[in-house]
C-alpha cells in the first residue's frame, strides 16, 4: 500500500510542477476547457433520458425508469436499419469526397507563386463555408425545383428532357455530396495548406537537384509528409460517421417521403420522432437514438484508431 501511495504522490508532484512551470499556458487554455466541460460533458448526463419515460413536469430525475424500452422502440421499428445504412453511406461519401477535394485544393494552392492571386483564390474557395446553410438550401431548391428550376431549364435548352429531381431518390446521394464538397472543401483545405507550408524546403531542393519534376515532388514528398494529418482528420471525421448533416439534408429534403429511401438519416428520423406529438414518449425515444449514435461513433473511432495503430503507430490518434 505504501508503494502505491508513494507512486501516487510522485505523479501528483509531477503534475503540480508542470502546472507551475506552464501556468500561463494552462490559464490561456482554461476558458476552452470550461466551455468544453459545460457544453460537451455536462449534457452527457441527459443520456439517462434514453432509459426513462420522460415527462416534462416531473423532470429528468423524477420520470419513471423504463430500462431499454426506448431503445427497443428504435430497433424493433421498420426503418432503423435503412436510416443507419443511409447515414453511414452518405457520410462515407462526404468524408471521401471532402478529404480528396480539400487535399487537392491545398496542393493546387501551394503551387500558386503570385502572392496576391493566391490570397484572392484562397478567399474565393473558402467563401462558401461562410454562406448560411439556409441560403445554400434555397439556392439548391431554386436550381432543382420542378420544371422551372435552373438545371431543368438548361437541360431543355440543350435538348434533354427535364428531370423531376424531388421524385428521383437515386440522384440525391451524388447531389448532396457535390453540395457538401462545394460548401466545405475550401475550408477543409486550410489545415492541409498550413501543414504543407511548414515542410522544410530542403526536401524539395534535394529532389530538384535529383531531377524530380513538380508532380513527382508532390507524390513522393508532400503526400507522404501529409499522411499523419490526413489520418488524424479522417479519424476525427469517422468519429461522427453516425451523425448526418441535418442542416443540409433536412433543409433540402424536408418531409419529402419520396426521397427517404436514399436520404433519410438518423438525425432526420430522430427529428420526425421528436415532432410526433401523438407519441407521449417522443423525447425519450429521441434520446435513445442519440445515445445509439454516440455509442456507435465511440466504437467506430476506437476501431479505426486500433487499425491505424497496427499499421502506422506514429499516426494514431491516441
Amino acid at each position: 500500500m505504501s508503494k502505491i501511495q508513494s507512486h501516487t504522490k510522485g505523479k501528483v508532484s509531477i503534475m503540480i510542477l508542470e502546472l507551475r512551470k506552464n501556468k500561463w499556458l494552462y490559464a490561456m487554455a482554461l476558458p476552452v476547457i470550461v466551455y468544453v466541460f459545460i457544453f460537451s460533458y455536462l449534457p452527457m448526463s441527459a443520456h439517462v433520458l434514453a432509459f426513462k419515460q420522460f415527462i416534462p413536469v416531473k423532470g429528468i430525475w423524477g420520470s419513471r425508469w423504463v430500462g431499454l424500452d426506448n431503445l427497443m422502440f428504435f430497433f424493433t421499428g421498420p426503418d432503423w436499419l435503412a436510416v443507419t445504412l443511409n447515414t453511414v453511406f452518405l457520410n462515407l461519401l462526404f468524408i471521401t469526397a471532402g478529404t480528396v477535394s480539400s487535399l487537392l485544393i491545398a496542393l493546387l494552392m501551394n503551387e500558386i507563386r503570385h502572392v496576391f492571386f493566391k490570397k484572392v483564390t484562397q478567399s474565393l474557395v473558402i467563401l462558401p463555408h461562410f454562406i448560411s446553410i439556409i441560403v445554400v438550401n434555397l439556392m439548391v431548391l431554386n436550381f432543382f425545383n420542378g420544371q422551372d428550376g435552373m438545371i431543368n431549364q438548361l437541360l431543355k435548352d440543350v435538348g434533354f428532357q427535364p428531370v423531376d429531381w424531388f421524385q428521383t431518390p437515386s440522384v440525391w446521394p451524388m447531389l448532396l455530396t457535390i453540395i457538401f464538397v462545394w460548401k466545405g472543401a475550401g475550408w477543409g483545405s486550410i489545415i492541409y495548406l498550413a501543414t504543407i507550408t511548414g515542410f522544410s524546403e530542403e526536401y524539395y531542393e534535394s529532389a530538384r537537384i535529383d531531377g524530380a519534376k513538380r508532380w513527382q515532388q508532390i507524390w513522393h514528398i508532400t503526400l507522404p509528409l501529409l499522411r499523419p494529418t490526413i489520418i488524424v482528420l479522417t479519424l476525427l471525421a469517422l468519429g461522427r460517421i453516425f451523425y448526418g448533416d441535418f442542416g443540409l439534408i433536412y433543409g433540402i429534403i424536408g418531409d419529402n417521403s419520396l426521397l427517404y429511401k436514399a436520404t433519410d438519416v438518423i438525425d432526420t428520423y430522430t427529428y420526425r420522432s421528436l415532432r410526433d406529438f401523438s407519441n407521449m414518449n417522443s423525447y425519450s425515444n429521441a434520446a435513445a437514438i442519440a445515445l445509439f449514435q454516440s455509442a456507435m461513433g465511440f466504437i467506430t473511432i476506437l476501431f479505426f484508431n486500433w487499425i491505424v495503430r497496427r499499421v502506422d503507430n506514429d499516426s494514431k490518434l491516441f
